[in-house]
């Protein structure tokens, strides 16, 4: 699946992997391949980021053109640049925040490596990006900071699962959340990937927390809990849906049980930062938001040097869903996951993306591609496995792999957020939806198999009650 230098010629000789027009000039680094860089890969390849070279002068890339010609083709496969690993070919293309490179950008830095890489005249150049290091927070300064304790991982320790003591979050009342995001500091230091082990600059794989309200004794009062979630290895961090903002309580505190450490083979010291954005005090929520969990049976099996294994889950939605985001979750051997909508004869695959043990991504659906699926939609998602050499991220492709929270065993969930709604809600979204995209009879939206009932099946006032049986009924 991986597409290196021989591969990648021979898509370009035969017109599959499109080269730039002759007519369109020269490729040149200052016109063509700065501008790449600049939107998606110097937040993290430049001075004091986590990248283990500047990508910024012409004199810092050129050297590694190669390089990047190979890693920004792999697209969406472990060890692809950057680390967005959405297959184009299926499903729905529209997310937020995305970093990914166009097949016209891929086709530039492919041909500027393979064209001596001209560096192109200065006046072409577009600004400099200015980067304030001080601000590691990406989606924005916090309002509150929550810090765990640190742990201390040794090099070459065995992967280590447990629990972390519980912090007071000092929340003295109740605020809706915008978004969190979570930042691992620790001792090594940026640009220092240097190990071979999984986990690179990073000792924490992910965290399951939740807050818990205490009394004023201290202790935890039943029924108050609120599950956020999950923190992955370089994860991005989570927005939530503008009108379902989750509670995080006065009184509140920290608490998990169930935290993966592995090592990134030296000694490190590290801890965890959960920063939390506010919406205003008079925020109301109209949705009921939470975190998805689908797989993770007990039934895991992947077989020692093989490849091309599939695992599958099912889910049948109760209420009326909005997909806010689609977030697989596997181990070592991983590397992709598909999700799928069926309801009734509708069946299509809402997302397919690969996945990197290393870098493991949430991807949220931008607003107006968010699926809408009426409640009796079954989700399905499958895990694709390669347990061989071939695949880098494995140490020991000659083991077997069960379920557990080890590197060396695995897991196979869809932690992805979800919005929940009432009949009326669903309608009005579905509504919505049509304006915003501009729908008509003959066209077809991925994801929202109703969407399209009104204009191909008109309905009088008084059969509308009709249409709400047809759907309860499904």
């Amino acid at each position: 699946m991986r597409l290196n230098h021989t591969l990648s010629a021979i898509l370009l000789g035969f017109g599959l992997f499109p080269m730039a027009n002759a007519q369109d000039g020269e490729i040149t680094f200052h016109k063509d391949i700065e501008p790449i860089l600049q939107r998606s890969c110097q937040s993290c390849h430049r001075d004091g980021g986590a990248g283990p070279m500047p990508l910024v002068t012409y004199e810092q890339v050129a050297p590694f053109a190669g390089l990047i010609e190979y890693k920004t083709a792999l697209r969406d496969r472990a060890g692809a640049m950057p680390p967005w690993y959405v297959e184009k070919n299926i499903g729905i293309q529209e997310f937020k925040d995305d970093p990914s490179l166009s097949d016209e950008e891929l086709a530039a830095i492919s041909t500027w490596a393979r064209s001596g890489t001209p560096k192109g005249d200065e006046a072409d150049a577009p600004e400099p990006l200015v980067f304030d290091d001080s601000i590691k927070w990406k989606l924005g300064e916090p309002d509150l900071v929550v810090s765990t304790e640190d742990f201390y991982m040794e090099a070459g320790r065995p992967d280590w699962w447990g629990d972390l003591p519980s912090v007071p979050t000092g929340m003295t009342e109740d605020r809706h959340v915008k978004s969190v995001e979570i930042v691992e500091v620790n001792d090594v230091g940026n640009g220092e990937d240097t190990s071979d082990t999984v986990g690179g600059l990073y000792i924490f794989h992910h965290m399951i927390w939740r807050t818990e309200v205490l009394d004023e004794n201290g202790n935890v009062i039943p029924g108050q809990s609120v599950n956020w979630p999950v923190h992955e290895v370089a994860r991005n961090g989570d927005v939530f849906d503008p009108e379902a903002g989750p509670l995080l309580k006065a009184n509140s505190a920290f608490f998990t049980d169930s935290v993966h450490m592995h090592s990134n083979g030296r000694d490190t010291t590290g801890h965890l930062e959960i920063g939390f954005r506010f919406h205003d005090r008079d925020y109301e929520p109209k949705y009921e938001s939470g975190i998805s969990i689908l797989g993770n049976g007990s039934d895991i099996s992947v077989e020692g040097n093989a490849d091309n294994q599939t695992i599958h889950a099912y889910q049948v939605l109760n209420q009326h869903t909005k997909v806010i985001t689609f977030e697989p979750h596997l181990h070592a051997p991983g590397e992709r996951m598909c999700l799928e909508a069926i309801w009734g004869y509708s069946k299509e695959t809402l997302s397919c993306v690969g996945y990197d043990h290393n870098w493991v991504r949430g991807y949220p659906f931008k607003d107006t591609h968010t699926p809408l699926l009426p409640k009796g939609t079954i989700l399905h998602i499958t895990g694709y496995f390669d347990n061989t050499d071939d695949n880098p991220n494995v140490p020991d492709a000659r083991n077997w792999q069960g379920s557990g929270n080890r590197s060396v065993t695995n897991m196979f969930i869809d932690l992805g957020i979800r919005v929940t709604m009432t009949d009326e809600q669903f309608y009005e979204e579905m509504e919505t939806r049509r304006e915003e995209l501009d729908l008509d009879a003959n066209d077809h939206v991925i994801g929202c198999p109703l969407c399209l009932t009104p204009l191909v099946w008109p309905l009088e006032a008084d059969a509308d009650e009709d249409l709400d049986d047809s759907v309860a009924a499904n």
